[in-house]
């Protein structure tokens, strides 16, 4: 299976299975004498493990997270970086009912097609189980972006369903994020998106929405303006992410209504800062593919959650149609613990392209 590696310089390689032993990863290129210790990550952790609210999965992981290689001292070496989670209350035997039955909008046939074999115990490689590692590797770039460039990462629940916060997640910061049950950071809103998705857990059903991310501090210069435009790569990191169908940066789908004269960021001279700076920011911090110094930002959207616990029309390996009813320990709403996903791969982008750009600038 090809395609288990993100990233150029600060490259990425992860491993694992959801009813596995363990979820792993190898962290290449992290510079050295970055000061690094296991709570540095286990915080990021604890805000995407399970079970840590009424409107999450009840799967009791710990995801405590264990550093291998890499880091002595409590330093960063420059070699690779191994970091790995064990699985301590996997539960394989409830897909027993499962293994030869393709699950609707999953990847069961999918992958039965491609390789000719499939790990059924909650998706395997195809569960979202695989992103713990993700945000581990995160941590570290995050880390890393804030202490040598100032690079500030926040994300929120802008929906869910057809229920919207007005709040600007330029107005909102990290701990206000934290501090909401599904990380809205607009209490009244988040109390109707909690109803919601209460709602799908007892009708056994599911429900998606839309993070908004924004990433301020970010350098002129990173990206390049052709296959590899920032943007673009961080499209393809947020569409790499579970449930995801959707990513739009700046004024996205918005900017069709408007024409150019509107649409045209201009640019002027800040008189405190001496910097370039623009009037807008319709482009959403990313001009011909390379940043413009100005904030990034995006939105993802996501799906159901596929696994519902609602009787559904599907066919067996022998093509025959059966009737099933998906049982277990599954997230109605992904987006809350879905957050700290995003920002994660939005760090991992920025610190891939900032270490490109020292290379070879």
């Amino acid at each position: 299976m090809a395609g288990n590696t993100f990233g150029e310089v600060f490259k990425i390689t992860t491993c694992g299975e959801s009813h596995g032993g363990a979820i792993a990863v190898i962290v290449d290129g992290c510079p050295a004498n970055l000061m690094l210790k296991e709570s540095d990550i286990q915080h990021e952790l604890d805000r995407r493990k399970p079970g840590q609210s009424h409107i999450t999965t009840p799967r009791d992981e710990k995801d405590t997270i264990h550093i291998l290689s890499g880091v002595f001292n409590n330093h960063t070496t420059g070699t690779p970086i191994l970091l790995i989670a064990y699985n301590t209350d996997a539960k394989p035997q409830d897909y027993e009912h499962l293994k030869n039955v393709y699950r609707p909008s999953h990847a069961d046939f999918t992958y039965q097609m491609k390789y000719g074999i499939r790990d059924y115990r909650g998706s395997a490689r195809a569960s979202a189980r695989e992103t713990l590692v993700r945000v581990a590797s995160g941590a570290i770039a995050k880390k890393y972006l804030k202490e040598h460039l100032g690079v500030e990462i926040i994300s929120h629940v802008e929906s869910i369903g057809n229920i919207k916060t007005n709040i600007d997640i330029k107005d909102l910061s990290i701990d206000e994020v934290e501090s909401d049950i599904v990380r809205c950071g607009d209490k009244e809103t988040s109390m109707q998106m909690v109803n919601l998705i209460k709602h799908m857990q007892n009708t056994g059903n599911s429900v998606g929405g839309v993070i908004r991310c924004v990433i301020r501090g970010v350098p002129v210069g990173l990206g390049e303006p052709v296959f590899d435009k920032l943007h673009a790569d961080l499209g393809k990191a947020m569409l790499s992410i579970n449930a995801v169908k959707g990513f739009e940066i700046g004024s996205g789908f918005m900017g069709t209504t408007m024409d150019g004269v509107h649409h045209n960021d201009e640019l002027y001279v800040d008189k405190n800062t001496q910097k370039v700076a623009t009037k807008t920011n319709h482009s959403g911090g990313v001009v011909g593919g390379i940043s413009n110094g100005e904030d990034i930002y995006f939105r993802v959207a996501f799906k159901p959650v596929s696994t519902i616990g609602t009787l559904q029309q599907t066919i067996d390996i022998n093509n025959q149609d059966v009737t099933i009813e998906c049982n277990g320990r599954h997230d109605a709403c992904v987006l809350p613990r879905a957050v700290p996903i995003v920002d994660a791969m939005s760090a991992i982008v920025i610190m891939d392209h900032h270490l490109r750009h020292k290379i070879y600038q």
